[in-house]
């Protein structure tokens, strides 16, 4: 006979929830969509196109917070009930179903947890990830670019927008760096704690000898900044740079010289975009990530706190904050949280959630 009784687990998780919908605010994202909802209502919403994809986009994320809340309510209520007519028809299929719905919920509820701690300044912000090879050669370039495609996999498996605004390829394999927006609510505070660098060992596909190689990338999250950040970059601050974009190998992708490089004079920043067609849009892709840099470093020298926002790294010995390790044995491990799994596979196929988890945790036990 089945006895299914979840009825503690299930008052854990609206308890959980009830809190979760506290700090969210739920009347401040209602408010939040119907004044989005009025503005994208404007006849002349799209005579400003990036006025117009501001609204549209912030009014999309907002909506689905709001539906992801819903649907959790929802599916408490049906949990509940689900458990009971499991009992009451004696049904060991439904009980089955309902076991494994509550774990499906506890995941969900643990992840929108995790979300409630980004109160930072810009966690709300969409997200700027520069990745560049380090220590390591071939590998290094090699390395790099599993972590681009790692980053992408995972940004394609929450249907997060994502756009690689540069890269530029190293001569034999791999990347030398490469720069990716990732425009989703709370992606700053969500991939910020993945800024530091990266170590590799494995057997180096590209030594003849068969030898481990340990190599190393360095991985750097900005804020991306809005319109109404008000950073000036006066045109006399800047040299601008047009060339055309290049592909793997150092072949050219196209004709004309569209892609654009911007180094701010003043600090030696330099920030390059080849993803758009033209060579105003790339420059003024380009210049917006330089704004974003600049914000960073300004708000940095205002507030001392480096470290916490893009941080020093030097991709090289005694620095890493994650090891990937592939031979003798297989594990990737974040030596700042001591999370660890056992399938590096999983991980550069886009498996983070775990890391950033234990990362944002973490990051608010260091702070209190």
């Amino acid at each position: 006979m089945t006895d299914l009784d979840i009825s503690d687990q299930i008052a854990a998780l609206q308890s959980t929830f009830a809190d979760i919908r506290s700090v969210i605010d739920v009347e401040r994202l209602e408010s939040d969509i119907a004044e989005l909802s009025e503005q994208a209502g404007e006849p002349n919403l799209w005579d400003d196109p990036d006025a117009a994809q501001k609204i549209t986009s912030a009014l999309s994320h907002r909506q689905s917070e709001l539906a992801k809340l819903t649907s959790i309510e929802s599916r408490l209520d049906d949990l509940a009930v689900l458990v009971q007519l499991a009992n009451e028809a004696d049904d060991d299929d439904s009980a089955t179903e309902a076991v494994d719905e509550l774990a499906s919920i506890q995941k969900v509820l643990g992840d929108l947890e995790v979300q409630t701690l980004l109160n930072g300044e810009w966690d709300a912000r969409a997200a700027v990830i520069t990745i560049r090879a380090g220590a390591g050669g071939v590998d290094a370039a090699d390395f790099a670019e599993m972590l681009q495609r790692m980053y992408l996999r995972w940004a394609e498996q929450h249907d997060y927008s994502t756009t690689v605004l540069d890269t530029s390829y190293a001569e034999e394999a791999g990347i030398k760096s490469t720069t990716i927006e990732v425009d989703s609510p709370y992606a700053f505070g969500t991939l910020s704690v993945e800024a530091g660098t990266h170590r590799l060992v494995r057997m180096s596909p590209f030594n003849s000898a068969g030898k481990r190689q340990t190599s190393f990338a360095a991985v750097e999250v900005v804020p991306l900044i809005e319109q109404t950040d008000v950073i000036d970059v006066p045109e006399n601050d800047i040299r601008v740079d047009v060339f055309r974009s290049s592909g793997p190998g150092g072949q050219s992708v196209n004709t004309t010289d569209s892609a654009v490089r911007i180094t701010h004079l003043p600090t030696g920043i330099v920030v390059s975009c080849q993803n758009e067609k033209s060579q105003i849009q790339n420059r003024a892709a380009a210049l917006r990530v330089l704004q974003s840099r600049l914000l960073v470093l300004q708000r940095e020298e205002e507030a001392a706190q480096k470290k916490e926002l893009a941080g020093v790294i030097t991709a090289s010995w005694g620095d890493q904050m994650r090891s990937y390790v592939l031979a003798p044995y297989q594990m990737v491990k974040d030596l700042r949280t001591e999370y660890e799994v056992n399938n590096p596979s999983n991980v550069f196929d886009g498996d983070l959630d775990g890391f950033i988890n234990a990362g944002i945790k973490w990051r608010k036990r260091d702070k209190e």
